[in-house]
């Protein structure tokens, strides 16, 4: 081990024992990277060397950090402080990656949401050809016929369907909008930290794989309970909203639209490595308009040391090429944001909020659930308003 990269182990050790893990784990990515001054974070683009970016983006997020999202302060001897060896052994395995997409912060099990008189919310499984499922059900409490559609929502990594049900406080909307929300789990059998895998190939496509099943999923509570045409929507967070991006390409005869939170474009990796590059904002999917997708929303921090919001940008490139754009900035919250829409004036094809200094976290989302971001306008809501704005069509199958 040559002095310099004793010298950044040193660092990192002083980190962990200030229960500082995503410093740690900087301190160690760079160092693994050759880089022996300051962590990748630190490190600026020459001038010049990027262009001006079609959404506005922090000025101090240039290269994403693939780390833990901060926790709060805890006692050193806590059962949750990571030693230096098991950081190192995140990173040389990807863990890593899948950490930095979703770990629900410390705390003991999920909250379980809120759930209004007369609606239900019950565990049930989904099995088809290409595999099987648990998800919670939201129904609510308006009769059978008067449902209007169903939200399929997918968690982040760490994450799960109580979790991720509490933070978006998508139920008690859907109870206003007459909504049915799903809530598949992934298992660790399928991802060792519950991650949708989005990165991957087979993961990627239509006739197998997490998109077939979650299709098949949707297809059957559509039957089951009679909805209209039309009304089926998926959305996620983060390694969630890489799959609802997906979802939107392989299968938009299911998903009339989709919700974005934090994600990345479908194919903009290919397995764990091309995974990091992707979620600092190198992704290798190909840019351009994709004919025949599902209408999209996306929402994304401008200050996400995660995911890099160019993935937003890059999303944006696959919906539309920027001919008749329509911009907004305003302020929610506490929060500025800037939306660029694009296609109908009242029912737009695609629709792209960046949200000025937030992090890796659902916008205007509950404290009580991981990943969420109280301040700055409800990604939740402004996704139930895209995805109803488009009549049910009569004539469709």
């Amino acid at each position: 081990m040559n002095s310099d990269f004793a010298r950044a182990m040193s660092r990192a050790t002083e980190a962990v024992r200030a229960s500082d893990p995503a410093g740690a784990t900087a301190i160690i990515q760079a160092a693994l990277a050759g880089r022996f001054g300051e962590p990748a974070s630190a490190a600026r683009p020459a001038s010049g060397a990027r262009r001006e970016p079609a959404f506005r983006i922090a000025p101090d997020v240039v290269e994403a950090e693939v780390v833990e999202p901060a926790a709060p302060p805890r006692s050193r001897s806590g059962p949750g402080r990571r030693g230096l060896r098991e950081v190192v052994r995140s990173l040389r395995t990807g863990r890593a990656l899948f950490e930095g997409l979703g770990t629900r912060l410390p705390g003991g099990p999920a909250p379980l949401p809120e759930v209004p008189e007369g609606a239900r919310y019950l565990w049930r499984e989904h099995a088809c050809a290409a595999g099987t499922r648990r998800y919670r059900l939201f129904t609510p409490s308006c009769p059978a016929s008067d449902l209007r559609g169903l939200v399929v929502m997918l968690h982040g990594c760490k994450q799960n369907p109580d979790d991720f049900a509490t933070g978006t406080g998508m139920n008690a909307l859907a109870e206003t909008e007459r909504l049915l929300v799903a809530y598949p789990e992934q298992p660790g059998a399928a991802n060792v930290s519950g991650c949708w895998n989005w990165f991957e190939p087979g993961h990627q496509g239509r006739e197998a794989g997490e998109p077939a099943i979650l299709a098949s999923l949707a297809r059957a509570l559509a039957t089951e309970f009679g909805l209209p045409p039309g009304r089926t929507f998926a959305a996620g967070l983060s390694a969630g909203g890489a799959m609802a991006a997906v979802l939107a390409e392989t299968h938009p005869d299911v998903f009339a639209a989709v919700g974005v939170h934090s994600g990345l474009p479908r194919g903009s990796a290919r397995d764990v490595a091309s995974a990091f590059a992707a979620m600092r904002g190198q992704g290798g999917a190909t840019a351009g308009p994709r004919a025949g997708a599902a209408r999209a929303i996306v929402f994304h921090g401008g200050a996400d040391r995660v995911v890099h919001p160019a993935n937003a940008e890059a999303l944006a490139a696959r919906w539309h090429d920027g001919a008749g754009e329509r911009v907004e900035r305003g302020a929610t919250g506490g929060r500025g944001w800037r939306r660029v829409r694009s296609g109908g004036a009242d029912t737009p094809r695609f629709e792209c909020w960046l949200v000025d200094g937030a992090g890796h976290a659902w916008s205007g989302g509950n404290a009580a659930g991981s990943f969420t971001d109280p301040e700055g306008p409800s990604a939740s809501a402004e996704m139930l308003r895209f995805f109803l704005a488009v009549p049910p069509d009569p004539d469709a199958a």
